[in-house]
């Protein structure tokens, strides 16, 4: 069944219908690109106060100014970015890995508990985000006393509930048979993992990659809850340093988000494939 009438024969309903969807599709564009570019054109500006500021849809002047003033604000600026990118890299690795092993004996491995184990870690997946905060803050900072540091941003994300279940999808699609074969010639369950599984498992484990990178990034919640000198903030957090009490220097702010959006841009063009298979994968088995 068509997912919608082709209206052959008439082609002016035809015409119609597609030129409705296409203005529709770029109504849609244009609202979720505008915030970017608005960000864009408002780190061109003077870095002046917010509230001296000209707000306009399109640029009078182009200036450099503001990205200089983020620079130069702070000693910590080029930190913010090192932080960040030593956080992320950091999580993602770990994810991938633990992850991997993690989906590997859930799908792969029979154990005792195995189904109850994972229904439960499916359940956690329901709980918001933000509910498990409180009870985290306390444990990280107050019971083991891990504050201010790389080990406070990092060990909460070491590995995800997602990326477990991510793997585990896609690893039951592996055959049984071939991983039989390999346990016939001698190797064991750490030689079949890393010589049959992960080879296997490039293209979840890519996506793994990309998507938690992406997250640890643009996070802002925790780092601004575990850190408090600006040395160990990350680029998201050290941004709030450009708004007051009574005031903001807007630009230099949307000049550092810029800077903070880069990576992902970059990202994003150069591994798109990977962005697209990341809505797919492991949604389907087989």
């Amino acid at each position: 069944m068509a997912l919608y009438n082709s209206h052959t024969g008439k082609p002016v309903r035809r015409q119609t219908r597609n030129t409705v969807i296409m203005v529709v599709l770029i109504l849609f564009a244009l609202a979720t690109l505008f915030p970017i570019y608005f960000m864009v054109i408002s780190s061109f500006g003077d870095p002046v106060e917010a509230g001296a500021m000209s707000y306009s849809l399109f640029p009078t002047k182009i200036s450099f100014e503001s990205y200089k003033f983020f620079f130069n604000y702070s000693e910590h600026s080029v930190r913010w970015l090192v932080n960040s990118l030593i956080v992320a890299t950091t999580v993602m690795v770990s994810n991938v890995f633990f992850a991997s092993l993690a989906g590997y004996a859930f799908s792969k491995i029979r154990f005792k508990g195995r189904a109850v184990l994972f229904s439960v870690l499916l359940v956690s997946m329901m709980i918001p985000y933000q509910v498990t905060q409180v009870p985290l803050y306390i444990l990280i900072v107050n019971t083991f006393h891990i504050q201010n540091t790389y080990t406070a941003m990092i060990v909460p994300g070491l590995v995800t509930v997602y990326n477990i279940f991510l793997a585990k999808q896609f690893m039951s699609s592996i055959p049984s048979e071939v991983l039989e074969c390999a346990k016939i010639e001698g190797c064991n369950q750490f030689q079949i993992y890393f010589k049959i599984v992960l080879p296997l498992s490039k293209t979840v484990l890519a996506v793994m990659a990309i998507l938690t990178f992406m997250d640890n990034w643009n996070t802002f919640f925790w780092p601004f809850l575990v850190t408090n000198t600006m040395d160990m903030q990350t680029i998201q957090v050290g941004l709030k340093n450009f708004r007051f009490a009574n005031t903001t220097y807007f630009a230099p702010m949307m000049a550092g988000a810029t800077i903070s959006a880069l990576p992902m841009f970059i990202l994003f063009f150069s591994l798109q494939k990977y962005f697209l298979e990341g809505v797919t994968v492991g949604a389907v088995k087989g």
